[in-house]
């Protein structure tokens, strides 16, 4: 199976939230040099620009808020939160690219992260990473779709100088994974069975290609999945035959969530609980014992997802990044320092 619709992950969202456990450590700083306030002094208006930018980018192209969570989600479950899923295939990178991986499939709007970059360092030149932006860009994208607001967002990452294409296959979690085997993978980077169900719950937003979802759908539509839904996805999936065309644009797909298609909320909980999981993986957290309790009580409480989601996709934002010493700051987000000049 090429692609994953790889917890949009991000819808994601993430971040958010201003009161959650976390809260005193970011005031304290940590690893990595991670702080509140970051650039303050260096660029005092670099969070400021970066949300105007996914505030007018939003308005033009609605998308780019639930591209900005995925991109987060990848970037942050290969190796670390570096930015190295934005470079281009480089002599400098290996010659491989992270979002040439078949798991990065459909993702979209890198060039709108050039856009916001590019906004930061007519301020700030060489001031603001690549990473920082790319996690800035998902707490805001996150807000805007309804998600958590005012969340404590550390900075101070920097940018990685490799990319880590070789690791994207095994490090993103698969649409059709077992709970346990996505579990794992959520522990690896510090998030536990509740913050996994949580920032699973980006998949409230944006939308799936049906080559991820023909297996459920053909010869028989699987017998876990709610009939009416089943068929109203052989009619978003007409064939088995799902391609891959290279223009994802002409790629068919069904929205993960026909209610609240482009809101951050627990609509995704309340259809798992009603058998209309649109991936696999999805509907199986609702059967599984360790997962089904935070199903139940994300569906019954909006705020309360909110507020798992934020402190899982803080905790995730932070995994282990690159700090001073390492890395770099990029000048563009596409290239190392020393292929872009």
């Amino acid at each position: 199976m090429r692609s994953s619709s790889s917890l949009v992950l991000f819808s994601a969202a993430l971040l958010l939230f201003c009161c959650f456990t976390t809260g005193a450590a970011a005031d304290a700083g940590g690893d990595g040099g991670l702080r509140l306030g970051y650039y303050s002094g260096s660029c005092p208006r670099a969070e400021d620009i970066v949300k105007e930018q996914v505030t007018q980018l939003y308005h033009k192209h609605g998308n780019t808020a639930v591209s900005w969570l995925r991109a987060l989600f990848h970037d942050c479950f290969v190796r670390s939160c570096d930015a190295s899923l934005l470079l281009d295939p480089t002599a400098a990178t290996g010659g491989a690219s992270e979002k040439a991986s078949p798991r990065s499939f459909g993702m979209r709007n890198f060039k709108y992260v050039d856009v916001i970059k590019a906004a930061v360092e007519r301020e700030c030149p060489g001031t603001v990473s690549c990473a920082d932006v790319l996690a800035l860009a998902a707490r805001d994208g996150a807000a805007i779709l309804g998600g958590p607001r005012a969340v404590r967002m550390r900075t101070g990452r920097r940018d990685s100088l490799e990319s880590h294409y070789a690791e994207v296959e095994r490090d993103i979690p698969n649409h059709n994974d077992s709970v346990s085997a996505v579990l794992a993978r959520f522990a690896a980077v510090g998030v536990d069975a509740e913050g996994a169900v949580a920032l699973l719950g980006a998949h409230s937003v944006g939308r799936v290609h049906c080559s991820n979802l023909v297996a459920r759908l053909y010869p028989t539509v699987d017998a876990g999945v709610d009939p009416g839904y089943g068929e109203y996805l052989r009619g978003r999936c007409p064939t088995a035959d799902a391609g891959e065309e290279e223009d994802t644009r002409d790629v068919a797909y069904a929205r993960n969530d026909r209610a609240t298609p482009m809101v951050l909320d627990n609509m995704y909980y309340k259809n798992l609980l009603a058998r209309r999981g649109l991936l696999l993986v999805d509907q199986r957290l609702a059967d599984d014992p360790r997962t089904a309790p935070f199903v139940a009580r994300m569906a019954a409480d909006n705020a309360y997802f909110h507020d798992r989601f934020a402190a899982a996709l803080l905790t995730m934002s932070e995994y282990n990044p690159l700090g001073d010493g390492e890395g770099e700051i990029r000048r563009h987000c596409r290239f190392v320092n020393s292929a872009a000049a």
